[in-house]
């Protein structure tokens, strides 16, 4: 049987052990859902592997700041990020969700300090990595659906 791989690419960042369906998610937090990149993007949704599904993106000639590797640990708690140079991977690492989120999430609630006139940067405590739960450091509002909050 002949199996369809996805290119190699030479430079960039290859995002692997997304949850199955999250991949468009990725992409959406990194800004690339919003305009068409310059840089060529490979998905791949519901992959097999070791250890189930899996979604994979790949992005050429592009590498991730710690902000967006924090983002993508809200969607993608188990992700890897490999760093892609001449084909080789030059370093490979596992995302971590952060004791405090700030600045990466907007809190739900409309009355919150953080989302009013003042100049107050938004603040989240983890209670939970698995399942991932957190909280407003402010108002205390649990948001239920974390990858829409995300800014």
């Amino acid at each position: 049987m002949k199996e369809l791989r996805v290119q190699p690419i030479k430079d960039g960042t290859v995002i692997d052990h997304i949850p199955p369906g999250n991949a468009l998610k990725v992409l959406h937090i990194l800004g690339m859902g919003l305009t068409l990149p310059d840089s060529v993007i490979s998905i791949a949704i519901n992959v097999r592997g070791k250890r189930g599904k899996k979604d994979i993106v790949k992005i050429e000639n592009r590498e991730l700041d710690p902000r967006e590797v924090d983002k993508i640990a809200l969607i993608a708690p188990n992700a890897t990020i490999n760093i892609i140079r001449n084909y080789e991977v030059v370093e490979k690492r596992r995302v971590e969700v952060p004791d405090e989120i700030v600045g990466i999430v907007k809190c739900s609630n409309p009355n919150c300090i953080s989302n009013g006139k003042e100049p107050v940067e938004t603040k989240f405590i983890v209670k939970s990595r698995n399942p991932l739960k957190i909280k407003c450091y402010y108002c205390e509002r649990e948001p239920e659906d974390i990858s829409s909050q995300i800014i």
